[in-house]
């Protein structure tokens, strides 16, 4: 565990471990730090950097808005990173990771040698629908404020999007519910509120300027990221999608051993490229 002070009153913790070149790691929306043990055999070629994003893990929880808007929590992981001797680096990320790995590439492009993104999506394009999105975020995130974390678990455990979850052994589906509930209500909410699809600036129209490798996955029963995958790659200059055969939308906990593959097979082909002088 390393608390990086970012400003004053405000730290991000993160997770450093392995040797070799280093990948950073996103989770998704809930999670932490903690929740890329089944990508930990990663570690014993790259140098993993997992944060926990604001609001979750052992990261601050700031009562104001600032910190939580995605323009502003991409610029302070990329001061991060750099902080701890990696200007440039992989960048993985799942859902709301996802996401924001996305606008990381968007917004610093030079600190991004590569790109792996699970379950992720550019945003939501349509402006009506990211102002019903907000305003159904904002009812989750007074949700969360009045009955607590533990009812926003059962609650959140139980929505269709997790539902292949279910099937997963009991022991790996105790250990997930545990990280979620060590989160606190404040940076749930305001991670809702300034993070959430709806309020972040849609990526739709600079997909194609994202020139960095990319792989895409996305698990075969989690259809609306399957089909957002696809038009993602094609809009990509340089990214190709993968389906996760047996797994919903946390392809990463469903199917270890698949992404595992893919992954390790992506990162070896872009940095043997970068040896060679030659476009992955």
């Amino acid at each position: 565990m390393t608390r990086m002070a970012l400003a004053p009153g405000f730290a991000l913790n993160v997770e450093v471990e392995g040797s070799g070149p280093p990948l950073v790691l996103l989770h998704g929306f809930t999670g932490s730090a903690k929740t890329w043990g089944p990508l930990a055999p990663l570690a014993e070629r790259w140098t993993l950097v997992a944060f926990d994003i604001v609001g979750h893990g052992l990261s601050d929880s700031p009562p104001d808005l600032d910190h939580y808007a995605m323009e502003t929590c991409v610029a302070d992981l990329v001061a991060a990173t750099g902080s701890l001797g990696f200007s440039r680096a992989h960048w993985l990320g799942y859902s709301m990771g996802g996401r924001t790995a996305l606008h990381v590439a968007a917004a610093f492009p030079e600190a991004v040698r590569s790109l792996v993104l699970i379950g992720a999506s550019p945003g939501i394009d349509c402006a009506e629908d990211r102002i019903a999105r907000r305003s159904a975020d904002e009812l989750l995130a007074r949700k969360i404020e009045a009955e607590g974390v533990e009812a926003f678990v059962d609650y959140w455990e139980n929505i269709p999007l997790f539902s292949t979850q279910k099937l997963l052994p009991p022991e790996i589906r105790s250990g997930v519910r545990a990280g979620r509930l060590r989160n606190s209500a404040a940076g749930l909410a305001n991670s809702l509120r300034g993070m959430g699809a709806g309020a972040q600036e849609p990526l739709h129209q600079r997909l194609a300027s994202l020139t960095m490798p990319t792989l895409l996955l996305a698990g075969s029963e989690d259809t609306k990221y399957v089909a957002q995958g696809r038009e993602m790659a094609a809009a990509m200059p340089h990214a190709r999608f993968e389906v996760i055969d047996g797994a919903g939308h946390a392809a990463q906990l469903e199917r270890p051993d698949r992404c595992l593959e893919l992954i390790r097979g992506f990162l070896e082909d872009v940095e043997g490229a970068d040896q060679h002088g030659v476009a992955p």
